[in-house]
């Protein structure tokens, strides 16, 4: 089962994720996808760590992770965003090997049993981007989001902390 959550910066995403995992699970994962890029992200992530408690596993991956061991598993993956960043670089900017990639890895990951809470940002409901990769990106992250919510069982759109239900399959 895949769960969606989207929406913008500060919405409650992960917040969502998180409070929903542990209802579903007394054990779930957690698959951070972030590079560490400068020390301010880096103590962001400490902080994200440090308010998980203990009964999470934390698998910190920046890609492939369809090979980490999440079968039969409640994981929360933090997120497409970031995750998209990790292929756009190693792909060298090219919008169709990443998206390739990144659907081959949904695809692999929607074959394991278990729930999936997939957090992304809706990065294209603000300003455009004032560069061409910066556009190129955006165009990305659009596809990829729409890839996961149509394979999704449900779909949430997080507004200022609140869930709104796009995709209800139960």
């Amino acid at each position: 089962m895949i769960i969606y959550i989207s929406g913008g910066a500060r919405s409650g995403k992960s917040r969502y994720a998180q409070e929903r995992a542990r209802q579903l699970s007394d054990s779930p994962v957690y698959v951070a996808t972030a590079h560490i890029w400068d020390d301010e992200f880096g103590r962001r992530v400490e902080r994200h760590r440090n308010e998980r408690g203990p009964e999470w596993t934390t698998f910190e991956s920046e890609r492939d992770l369809n090979n980490l061991p999440l079968e039969n598993q409640v994981v929360v993956i933090d997120c497409v965003t970031l995750w998209l960043t990790n292929l756009f670089m190693a792909f060298d900017n090219d919008i169709e090997q990443t998206l390739n990639a990144f659907k081959a890895e949904i695809d692999s990951l929607r074959q394991l049993s278990g729930t999936l809470l997939i957090i992304s940002n809706e990065i294209g409901m603000g300003l455009h981007a004032d560069t061409e990769l910066g556009r190129k990106f955006t165009d990305l992250q659009g596809w990829a989001n729409q890839y996961v919510a149509t394979h999704a069982d449900e779909a949430i759109f997080m507004v200022s902390g609140l869930p709104l239900y796009l995709k209800k399959n139960f």
